[in-house]
This record gives structure tokens, C-alpha cells and sequence, in this order.
């Protein structure tokens, strides 16, 4: 949950926003509540009781409260849309027990989410318009960075590029502060982490004839983990790889193997880069232009670039020493991780999967190379602010981004500029009548003997 606030009664027109504060909801996302009454709503209970303490009880019905929901609630409502309805329907009823605005709660499209994003990075980084010394709004002059955002059930890709679109989906304009921004975007479903995990594993035990001992080369070497058959193939994402028979309580064991090499060729094995109808594609039979200029990537992005150079002690800025730092990583035994990284217990068996993932994603499917990786830019945190969709959507929903031009925008109005000017100056006349004075007073001294 974020707490945004800007200076106005009224709807700004500047745009003027910046973040108060967040809070961290516990657990899992809404979609992990399905089939469990009540829960997704008591789940935000924690952050929006902050809420009412951060924001004054003045404000409170005067603050509008948005809930946008992502790519978890993509994928439930495309298996179960009941659990879907009935979750919006509880969040929806928990808000509105609370002295706030509540504007609703939506489902953003694959688009939206990566443009939102997109949004958010260059507005933080003052890309759209900056303000001027001189007490005027002005066009920044900067070029746009293209954004990268990691989630739980899909990865997006975001940015600015004059080339023909021959997949319209996959194109959007956005006209903001008077100004068109032709956008390529796209956002793929099942990409996110917790999803690609589970591609993975599920790659992993077909290829070994759906065994119940499995060799994992993305684990840990000598690390062993058990989980049922259900935890793997009930997905969207991995449906169509299911044994047959398929016994969703039956259990499998993995043996982590630390293979660098098994394991990229198996991560691999998640994407298709061998079909596409268009001039190129990233994967999967997408289209995707050329990437060019600096981009930003963030959420899980962030995280996993962060714990590479943590734990290596390699700074991440090339291509070639993203390969060292993954390769490392996968080399690493659950203990060596653990001790360099002790927070981190519960996901250190996934690290070496997801740089191995970030590593086919960003260089062979998004066709990043040796020169334009190093535009790549890994930020937690712009402007004092997190880095993700959510600034964009409340943007986008409380029109603080306009379409038009807002050049030239004075920061104060006639009549206070008016007040100002007559105050300095009848205060530069009392200043000289002072010196007048005192230079009397200075002459008529040293005329006395």
C-alpha cells in the first residue's frame, strides 16, 4: 500500500506527487486467497489501520483509495473467474468499511501494468516536465528511460521507439503534458517469478520421465526438497505439462545438483525462440523492436541484481560479469549462500534459477548485448519513491498527469506576486532611508573637532 500526496485541495494539474509512505502487506498476494473466505480482505486490515493513522482524520473522506490488482488475478481469473469476482467483492467490502474515498477495485490488463510502470519511472526521474528556478513549469528536455519490471505471474518491457509497429497490440500512444509518446509494450503471463519457478520445475520433471527422485541443476548441490505434484502442475502456467496419470497429492523429491550449464538449458527450455510471424520477436512469438536508450529495472529485478553483487562481490554492469555472478551463485552450496545472505533463508534455493532466468530473459529474449546492457539501471527507489506500477495508476486515475501543455505555469498567483513585489519595494525604501541616515549622521561626526 502506497500513500501518495500532493498540494492542492483540487485536482492538481502540476502533478506535483510524492510518496508519504508504504506499508508492506503481509503473506501472499489477493489471488493466494482463493477459496478462503474472507482472508484476502483481512489481509490489507494491517496496512489501511496505518493508513488512518498516517493521514489526517480531516483528509480522510477527502482521500481516494484505488486498489489495482496484477497478474496473480489475471491468471485466477482465467482459471477460476467465481474465486476472482469474490475476492475484488471482499477487498472491495474491507476498503469500504474505512472512513476513506474508495474508487473501486480493477484488474489491470498486461498493457496498462507495464505502461503504468513505464510512467512512474520517468515521471520520479523528472522526464516529462521539471520546475524551473525561475518559478515556471518546463518541458525537461530529457530523454524517456524504457522500464523492466519483474512481478510474481509476469515480467513487462516498456519503451519508447519509433518503429512500425506490426503487432498493434503491443503498442500504445500517451499523450502527457502536451506531448505524444509512442510506447512498444508488452507483458508476459507466467514470467513473473513465482510462475517461472514453476515452469521450471515442471520442465525439469518431464524431462526426467515424471520420476518421483528428480535431479534439480538449479539447486544448491546436495540440497533436497519435497513438494507435491499439485504445488508444481496446479497452474495455468504449467497445466499442459502434466503426468499422466496426474496425482495432484503425490510427492516428488528434488536433489539440488549446482549445475550452471543443466541449468540454463533447462531454463531455456521455457521459452520458444525458434517460431515468429514478424520481422523479429523477443520469445514466444511476440513482437519486439530493437531495444534502445537507458532503461530502468525494478521489483524483482532489483532483488535479485542486489543479492548477485552481495553475494559474489561482483559489481553486475556487463554482460560478462552477469554470467561470472550467475555462475558463481549456481556453484554456491545452501551454506556458503546462507552465510553470506542469512535474511534471505527461505528463497536462497531459488536464487541461482532466477539470475539464470534474468540472464535468458534479458540478453537472448529481449536481445539486450554487451553495449546496451550497461543502460540498464537497477533501482529500488526514485526520487525518494518506490519504483513500480502503482504511482502510474493512481496518476492515471486521479488525472494528475495532464494531457496537455502546462508550460509556463506560474507558482504563485497574480495577486500574491503583486503583494511581493510591493513589499520588497517598500522595504528597499526603508533600507535607504536608513543609509541616508547613517550616512549623515557619519559625515556630521567628522566635521566635529
Amino acid at each position: 500500500m502506497y500513500i501518495y500526496k500532493w498540494p492542492a485541495d483540487k485536482q492538481n494539474s502540476t502533478g506535483v506527487v510524492s510518496q508519504h509512505s508504504e506499508c508492506h502487506v503481509k503473506g501472499g498476494g489477493i489471488s493466494s486467497y482463493a477459496g478462503q473466505p474472507g482472508a484476502a480482505g483481512r489481509s490489507l486490515e494491517e496496512c489501511l489501520n496505518n493508513a488512518k493513522k498516517e493521514i489526517p482524520k480531516a483528509r480522510h473522506q477527502l482521500t481516494p483509495v484505488y486498489l489495482g490488482a496484477t497478474a496473480g488475478m489475471r491468471l485466477l481469473n482465467l482459471y477460476n473467474p467465481g474465486q476472482c469476482t469474490t475476492i475484488l467483492e471482499e477487498v472491495g467490502q474491507m476498503i469500504k468499511s474505512y472512513p476513506f474515498n474508495f474508487k473501486g477495485a480493477a484488474i489491470l490488463k498486461g498493457q496498462e501494468e507495464g505502461a503504468y510502470g513505464w510512467v512512474t519511472v520517468n515521471y520520479l526521474l523528472e522526464n516529462f516536465i521539471k520546475y524551473g528556478f525561475i518559478g515556471h513549469w518546463l518541458s525537461s528536455g530529457k530523454p524517456t528511460v524504457g522500464a523492466l519490471d519483474f512481478g510474481g505471474a509476469s515480467t513487462q518491457i516498456t519503451f519508447v521507439t519509433e518503429d512500425n509497429a506490426e503487432s498493434p497490440e503491443n503498442q500504445m500512444t500517451l499523450r502527457l503534458y502536451g506531448q505524444d509518446y509512442k510506447l512498444y509494450t508488452h507483458s508476459f503471463l507466467c514470467y513473473g517469478r513465482d510462475q517461472m519457478l514453476r515452469q521450471l520445475l515442471a520442465q525439469i520433471i518431464m524431462s526426467q520421465g515424471n520420476a518421483r527422485q528428480i535431479s534439480h541443476p538449479c539447486y544448491p548441490k546436495g540440497h533436497v526438497v519435497n513438494m507435491t505434484w499439485e504445488s508444481v502442475f496446479d497452474s495455468p502456467c504449467t497445466a499442459s505439462k502434466r503426468p499422466s496419470p496426474y496425482h495432484p497429492k503425490a510427492t516428488v523429491t528434488l536433489q539440488g545438483t549446482g549445475d550452471y550449464i543443466q541449468c540454463l538449458g533447462n531454463m531455456s527450455e521455457i521459452f520458444d525462440f525458434h517460431s515468429c510471424s514478424f520481422s523479429k520477436c523477443s520469445f514466444n512469438r511476440i513482437f519486439q523492436p530493437d531495444v534502445k536508450g537507458s532503461f530502468m529495472a525494478f521489483s524483482a529485478f532489483f532483488y535479485m541484481h542486489s543479492f548477485l553483487e552481495r553475494t559474489t562481490g561482483i559489481a553486475v554492469s556487463t554482460t560478462a560479469q552477469l554470467d561470472n555472478a550467475t555462475r558463481a551463485v549456481c556453484e554456491m552450496t545452501f551454506e556458503e549462500m546462507l552465510s553470506k545472505a542469512p535474511d534471505q533463508k527461505m528463497r536462497l534455493k531459488d536464487y541461482c534459477a532466477g539470475s539464470v532466468f534474468i540472464k535468458v530473459l534479458l540478453l537472448k529474449g529481449y536481445g539486450f548485448n554487451e553495449d546496451s546492457f550497461t543502460n540498464i539501471s537497477f533501482q529500488k527507489k526514485a526520487g525518494g519513491a518506490s519504483i513500480g506500477w502503482a504511482l502510474g495508476y493512481m496518476l492515471s486515475l486521479s488525472n494528475l498527469v495532464p494531457s496537455e501543455s502546462i508550460s509556463l505555469k506560474k507558482a504563485l498567483p497574480p495577486i500574491a506576486w503583486a503583494m511581493l513585489i510591493c513589499v520588497s519595494t517598500l522595504l528597499l525604501i526603508v533600507a535607504l532611508v536608513l543609509l541616508g541616515r547613517l550616512a549623515c549622521k557619519q559625515k556630521n561626526g567628522a566635521g566635529e573637532p
